[in-house]
């Protein structure tokens, strides 16, 4: 009973996720401002990379972690970039 119930979790959320991520893209693609776009984008790989997160679970396989990892570093990296760039109007000084 327990598994079935863990079983109806993770696919509630990742339904959820996938719903969250077309939001944020939709956002991304659309947001009046740079601002808005960039929040759009740092909002999109935090859902992809918690969307990997749930398949590693569903699915017991250690890889979806280390790319969740991977996403969540190229994530940050491209936030820190694209706010220095929005800030100073340059990314390497």
């Amino acid at each position: 009973m327990s598994a079935l119930i863990l079983e109806y979790a993770l696919t509630y959320a990742q339904i959820a996720m996938v719903l969250a991520l077309g939001l944020a893209c939709w956002r991304m693609l659309r947001g009046p401002r740079a601002q808005d776009r960039v929040l759009g984008l740092d909002t999109m790989y935090f859902d992809a990379m918690l969307l990997f997160l749930l398949i590693g679970m569903g699915n017991g396989n250690v890889f979806f972690f280390e790319g969740a990892l991977v996403i969540a570093v190229l994530g940050f990296v491209t936030t820190v970039c694209a706010a220095k760039f929005l800030m100073r109007g340059e990314v390497i000084e």
